[in-house]
This record gives C-alpha cells, structure tokens and sequence, in this order.
C-alpha cells in the first residue's frame, strides 16, 4: 500500500509541478519552493520513526522521512533544470530559513504549559525534542549535500545537455548518499545503532530515488 501512495503522490505533484510552470512559467519557481519547503518540513517530524524497509532479498532499518528524500531531490532538480543554479541555491537558501523557524516554533510550544487533561505530553517532549535534533542534523547535511546536488547537476547539465538521466541520477546519488551518512550521524549518535541505520537509508534512498527518474524525465518533457 505504501507504494501506492507514493506513486499517487509523486505522479500528482509531478504533473501539476509541470503544468504551473509551463501555463504560468514566472509562478512556477514559486510553486516548486513551496513544494520543497512542505517536503523538507515534513521530513523532518517523519524521521522520528524508524521503520523497516523490505527489499525482497534483505530488509533494511531507515527513518520513515526515506520516502519523502526523492521528493526534496527531484524538487531541486526541477528547479535548476528550469531555473537555473543561481534560483537553486536560493531556493535551498529559502528551505533553511523555514527549518530554522520550524525549530523555533518547537521550541516556543514546548515552553507552555499542557492541559492537565492532556494525556500524551511526555511522548510529545520526546518525539518533538528528538525532531529537534534531526533538524538541526538535517541542516548540516542539507547545506553541505544540497549544494553539492546543484553544482554536479548544473555541470552535468552544461556538460551533456541531452543526457537528462545522467544528470539527474548521478547528481541524486551523491546527494542522497553523503546526506545519509552525515544526517544519521548527527541525529542518532548515542541513541540508535549508527552503521544499520546508514546503511539502511544509503540503500533505500539510493532505490527509491533511481526509481523516480521517470518523473523526472515526464517533468522534463512537459515542460520542454
């Protein structure tokens, strides 16, 4: 069933993705931010849960965010492939300020004083306190692998301009990969088991993005 919703998911807002940025091509870059801004929030409040991921011949341990990452990958790659790098990096610019918010907002609700009738406050600090330090482990990462992801995607992009696939798969590998090493190390160290779970979200992310290449490539003809 999991599979369903993603594909439900990624083919909606691909479509959509290309239909405002080809009818509306100066709202675009608006839309695509903001759907990469609702990603990357939501990833960080999932990644509180570790969940198992089958891949028939061996099960892998990753936080549950595994299955948004494609989607903040291929929303950046979406931008630069119509925007262009200098509008990638703000818009990566852009994402940062809302995860710093987002912390702050955290923060300030975890400051008041729960109703007395409030029966989950303690599993709330936990989950609420843990997404604190995945965002703070995402930032890192996100800075260092984001910026990586648009200067190998706009070279790859100006160096074999037919070869839509190579830039959007390699460019995606190297993102996901340094990011799970350097997101799991940061949010986990000392509180979950560090080389399961770095192996477990290398491998299921790296799957789960090569498989959404053909919406990056529906996107990229849409749009042409």
């Amino acid at each position: 069933m999991v599979w369903l919703y993603w594909v439900v998911c990624l083919t909606f807002v691909t479509l959509l993705s290309a239909f405002i940025v080809r009818r509306w091509r100066h709202l675009g870059y608006t839309a695509l931010v903001a759907f990469y801004v609702i990603y990357l929030g939501a990833s960080q409040i999932l990644a509180t849960r570790i969940v198992e991921f089958d891949l028939v011949v061996r099960q892998f341990y990753a936080p549950a965010a595994v299955f948004l990452y494609p989607f903040i990958a291929q929303a950046l790659d979406m931008i630069n492939e119509v925007y262009g790098r200098r509008l990638a990096q703000l818009a990566i610019l852009i994402a940062f300020v809302t995860q710093v918010l987002l912390v702050l907002f955290i923060l300030l609700v975890r400051t008041l004083q729960p109703a007395p009738f409030f029966e989950y406050e303690r599993a709330w600090q936990f989950i609420f306190g843990l997404s604190i330090r995945i965002t703070v482990a995402s930032w890192v990462a996100f800075l260092v692998c984001q910026t990586i992801d648009v200067y190998v995607f706009d070279w790859l992009k100006r160096k074999f301009e037919r070869n839509v696939i190579l830039r959007s798969v390699t460019s995606d590998v190297i993102d996901l990969t340094l990011d799970s090493a350097i997101f799991v190390t940061v949010a986990f160290a000392g509180v979950m088991p560090l080389l399961p779970l770095i192996i477990g979200q290398i491998v299921s992310k790296n799957f789960i993005g090569f498989i959404d290449t053909p919406w990056f490539l529906l996107y990229k003809r849409l749009v042409k």
